[in-house]
């Protein structure tokens, strides 16, 4: 009987696979990628690409929510962002923007997207109808807007107030798509993972091999810092607020199209396209982590909740 080569799934792998594949393309046959044409514009075409991806997710959100659940989304997805913000900016300013290898674009860009798919699959074993519905505001924060917004706040980078709408505008007209029009939100929506398997082509296609290995040990540590010590902020958040802390703990994960952030910020100001490959890389191992890790911390949090009731 023929055995047929078998490809396990890991988590995140939708972009992981791709960008793998793009890594070696460009670390071992790089002439194949400048071929020409329309194969060409795809690994040239990263923004374009992610530009579609948020259209596509801004179509599949439903702002239609509980006023409980807008207040528990708004209440973790805005403690992950705010946690974010002040290690990105005291990484910027008190250790010159490295360390242990990761910058303030890496732990901004990793840590301000939560993985929203992860987080509705955990909440739909561990957390009540508040829980679930939290996610039509946490999903609200993707792609690179945040990271764009601080670092050129705090000065770290010098980006004009055109790029910075843009990096939302897709999303937003995705959601208003989305709320119009019932039949485009059904197409649209089933373009979100198509579309980031794509994208992870592209990203993977513009990185290499030696990048991918200097963002490994100190994207295990993002992952690490994003599961566990950002998420125990925002379970404390989320219980503080009159939660269980299973919504806080299911947000601290690191979304798959948060890879693209660096590559994002890198076309907004060119300064930032030194580090962004690594960043990319970093981010990347953050996502597979997560994966792993965020489940367990939810879980840990269900059973000591139970524990607490039984008692």
């Amino acid at each position: 009987m023929e055995k047929r080569f078998h490809i396990p799934r890991i988590p995140g792998d939708t972009i992981v696979y791709p960008m793998i594949i793009g890594v070696i393309l460009n670390s071992f046959f790089p002439s194949v990628l400048q071929m020409g044409s329309f194969f060409t514009g795809i690994v040239g075409g990263t923004s374009a690409l992610v530009g579609a991806f948020l259209f596509f997710l801004g179509a599949s959100i439903d702002v239609r929510s509980t006023p409980k659940a807008i207040k528990k989304g708004a209440v973790i997805i805005i403690t992950k962002i705010a946690l974010s913000i002040i290690l990105g900016l005291a990484i910027a300013f008190f250790f010159d923007d490295s360390f242990l290898g990761l910058s303030s674009l890496a732990i901004i860009g990793g840590i301000s997207v939560a993985n929203n798919a992860l987080y509705s699959g955990i909440t739909s074993e561990y957390g009540d109808d508040s829980d679930k519905g939290a996610v039509a505001i946490t999903s609200l924060s993707v792609g690179p807007t945040v990271t764009m917004i601080v670092l050129s706040s705090a000065g770290l980078a010098s980006i004009s107030i055109g790029p910075i709408i843009g990096s939302i505008l897709p999303l937003v007209l995705g959601i208003i798509f989305g709320a119009f029009f019932p039949f485009m939100k059904k197409t649209l929506s089933a373009g979100v993972t198509a579309s980031i398997i794509v994208v992870g082509f592209a990203l993977g296609a513009n990185m290499s091999i030696q990048q991918l290995i200097a963002g490994g040990i100190s994207g295990i540590l993002l992952g690490i810092i994003t599961s566990l010590v950002v998420g125990f902020v925002t379970m404390l958040a989320d219980k503080a607020t009159g939660g269980s802390g299973v919504a806080g703990a299911a947000i601290s994960s690191t979304a798959a199209s948060a890879v693209a952030n660096p590559s994002a910020l890198a076309d907004a100001d060119p300064v930032y396209a030194a580090i962004a490959p690594t960043a990319a890389a970093q981010i990347a191992a953050s996502v597979i982590i997560t994966s792993f890790v965020t489940p367990l911390f939810t879980a840990w949090v269900h059973k000591r909740n139970q524990a607490k009731r039984k008692a």
